[in-house]
């Protein structure tokens, strides 16, 4: 049996209301740096049963696939999370938005990773890096630094993918 590594739950407070943040951060068609400079593609749009992949802006190279879960605007959207590049089971990420004190409070949670996984490893890593950006967004319009240093450095990475990650094989 496999062990799962417990929830983790990352929190921020993002100054700015609820349908800022909402809208940021399901916006589809457009890099996201806080995505690591993802574009979110579905074919039918992000619904609960809709499968959805974050692929490279060079449309080449899809980084990571998935299903959604759970999608009830403005406050909570979940879908499995399977980067391509790992050959493990895919894990959980739930986002949850609560209005308060004048902005958002914003909850990243990552729940169903295989303990000790480099998948769970790589999860935590980004927690930070995308509640970050995303907060610094939908506060000004603009990704904080490390957004725009990983949207600079999105087509060097997609240099470095590795076969099994081209768009082909991970259709919607």
């Amino acid at each position: 049996m496999t062990d799962h590594a417990p929830k983790s739950i990352s929190r921020t407070f993002i100054n700015a209301p609820i349908e800022t943040v909402w809208s940021t951060l399901v916006a589809t068609d457009t890099p996201l740096p806080f995505f690591f400079g993802a574009v979110c593609q579905t074919k039918d749009g992000l619904k609960e049963g809709a499968k959805m992949r974050m692929a490279n802006p060079n449309g080449k190279v899809a980084m990571v696939v998935g299903e959604v879960i759970t999608f009830d605007p403005p406050h909570r959207y979940a879908h499995t999370f399977q980067m391509t590049n790992i050959d493990e089971p895919p894990c959980v990420v739930t986002y949850e938005l609560r209005e308060k004190d004048g902005g958002t409070e914003f909850d990243l949670i990552i729940t169903e990773a295989i303990a000790g996984s480099k998948l769970h490893k790589e999860m935590l890593g980004a927690q930070k890096f995308i509640a970050s950006n995303l907060k610094a967004l939908a506060e000004t319009g603009k990704p904080g630094f490390t957004g725009r240093m990983v949207g600079l450095l999105g087509p060097v990475f997609a240099l470095f993918a590795k076969k099994e990650q081209r768009i082909e094989n991970w259709p919607l």
